[in-house]
């Protein structure tokens, strides 16, 4: 699968600003990432909307899902994986 680098760009810029919209999230993966998420780990999401809905679901990680994670980090900070 070729990816265009234009593309990657826009990641890229897409990244920047959902970190400055939302600055602590990124410290969150920061510190999960460094204490280092491992396979069979649980990752478990929560959304609740603007009425009160709240949607859950969880997800165990696999060696394919932390090559992934690796894959993202480097186009998220500009470094290959």
């Amino acid at each position: 699968m070729m990816i265009n680098p234009a593309d990657i760009f826009k990641i890229k810029q897409g990244w920047d600003r959902f970190r400055e919209n939302h600055p602590k999230f990124p410290l969150f993966a920061r510190a999960v990432m460094q204490n280092g998420i491992e396979e069979d780990s649980v990752i478990e999401i929560a959304v609740v909307t603007p009425d009160g809905k709240r949607m859950e679901t969880n997800m165990k990680v696999t060696a394919s899902d932390l090559e992934f994670f690796e894959m993202i980090k480097g186009v998220a900070t500009g470094e290959e994986a």
